[in-house]
């Protein structure tokens, strides 16, 4: 609980009226979009400017309470979900495009821009924003950016933090810095804008983000291909990069995702697909045709049974709204459904996706398969009941040597959906103790009295005390 002299004061740097305590507003902000992570928060903030984020981290330093920044709340790591004695920032007002500067291909925008608005404004000016993520008609730009988050896009285009250019941000501190800027070359100092992208609201509150923007592309393609195994369809991803086209988009689907979309939404797909590859090239009119007649016949002379090439932007939307539906499709089939992101080299695509069925299989565990194949991000997604303890156990069993093959095959445990609570016991499996040891180090330096989103991408240190560096018992007190 809060101290009375701590709800007075938040309420005091807020001009009263935007903190909020009953027990409804509470529960509405106790969890994000991954499953089974709950916490009730102690209270909802709802800051109206910079000065007032800054004067509410000033107070949990003070007060000794923890801040946790949300932005639309999908995230799929917990990294929303609050701590014990915690307030939950929320930005619902800081939805404005500040501004598109055409000449120098940037825009300004508050953290709480609906990532598909800004597209829409971007796109009107000719302009492109690239970063897709799937919830991208949700989800915000603040969030993206403290997720790095990724899409469908990133194979050709990259993620998030390759179109971040600049960031206002507030430090756990209560400083406000200003990172980055207009100019396309910047090297004075530490790349300080870099090391808060993708920090998932442990290093500090995003106020406003500069953005890059790029050319529209002149013209899309985009087709559908249909295959009777993985490993042909895997085969067919290998051998599309193997001949030098670089698809802006590259996913697949697997058969239990096939079936949950088909229901969902009514494609007229052949039945009997085990995977199926949604695959868009832009770019120059002439270049564009030429790469979709090289991309259908390669799928055709692996076996694709079906390729379909939209005729329209109406039905290749329909294409995109489909692959994007794919949680939401898989998500009837059970009561719960636990969304990763396993993340191999490209090349392991095809030994990964058998991975994943066999290790399914031996735990006796349902799960569906799709994802960003170009880029080697997939999802392997449990269909189980949170009420079935023994499922439950059953799929933590596969995830841990799901990411244990990730691991082993010169991937990473997360992609593009963070560390956050889901997944923090895995990470000193992938980087090791010594860079973990780093990271908590750089969180102590910024964070030092681990107000800031703690215990998020790795357990805080013991909160009893947090000696200043090159103190003798600083590595045990981070320990």
């Amino acid at each position: 609980m809060l101290t009375d002299r701590a709800l007075a004061g938040l309420q005091e740097a807020t001009h009263k009226g935007r903190v909020l305590t009953a027990r409804e507003d509470l529960l509405t902000y106790a969890s994000d979009a991954t499953p089974l992570l709950r916490q009730t928060p102690a209270a909802i903030v709802i800051p109206r400017d910079a000065e007032e984020v800054a004067a509410i981290l000033a107070l949990a330093n003070e007060e000794g309470f923890a801040v946790v920044p949300r932005g639309a709340g999908t995230g799929l790591s917990g990294g929303a979900v609050p701590t014990e004695n915690s307030v939950v920032l929320l930005f619902p007002s800081w939805n404005r495009i500040l501004e598109i500067d055409v000449a120098n291909g940037t825009a300004w925008v508050e953290p709480g821009v609906v990532t598909a608005d800004l597209h829409a404004a971007v796109e009107a000016e000719g302009l492109f924003y690239p970063p897709d993520p799937g919830s991208m008609r949700v989800c915000t730009i603040g969030g993206n950016v403290a997720e790095n988050a990724g899409g469908l896009r990133g194979l050709k285009y990259g993620v998030t933090k390759d179109y971040v250019q600049g960031l206002e941000a507030v430090l756990p501190t209560g400083e406000w810095v200003r990172l980055g800027g207009k100019a396309v070359k910047d090297v004075a100092g530490y790349g300080l804008k870099d090391l808060l992208v993708g920090s998932e609201g442990t290093l500090a509150v995003f106020t406003r983000v500069l953005v890059r923007l790029v050319p529209k592309p002149v013209r899309t393609r985009t087709l559908l291909a249909g295959f009777g195994s993985l490993a042909a369809a895997g085969e067919a991803v290998a051998t599309i990069l193997a001949d030098r086209i670089v698809p802006c988009t590259l996913e697949i689907l697997d058969g239990v995702t096939i079936g949950a979309v088909e229901a969902f939404g009514n494609l007229g797909l052949p039945e009997g697909l085990e995977a199926l590859l949604l695959i868009e090239v832009d770019g120059h009119p002439a270049a564009v045709e030429d790469d979709s007649h090289a991309v259908g016949a390669i799928c055709r002379r692996l076996g694709a049974r079906r390729v379909r090439r939209a005729t329209s932007e109406d039905e290749a939307e329909d294409l995109r709204s489909a692959r994007r539906a794919a949680f939401s499709a898989l998500a009837r089939l059970g009561p719960t459904a636990i969304l990763e992101d396993a993340t191999v080299p490209r090349s392991a695509v095809p030994e990964m996706l058998v991975r994943i069925r066999e290790i399914a299989d031996r735990h006796g565990a349902t799960f569906g398969v799709f994802g960003h194949a170009g880029d080697g991000n997939l999802h392997p997604t449990c269909l189980t009941d949170v009420r079935d303890r023994d499922a439950i156990a059953r799929a933590e069993a596969a995830f841990e040597e799901i990411f244990a093959a990730a691991i082993a095959l010169g991937g990473t445990i997360t992609g593009e959906h963070g560390v956050g609570l889901a997944k923090r016991r895995f990470l000193a499996r992938q980087v090791g103790d010594a860079s973990v040891r780093f990271m908590r180090q750089i969180k102590a330096v910024l964070d030092p009295n681990h107000v800031l989103n703690p215990g998020k991408i790795f357990e805080p240190g013991p909160r009893c005390e947090h000696p200043p560096l090159g103190h003798p018992r600083y590595a045990e007190a981070l320990a």
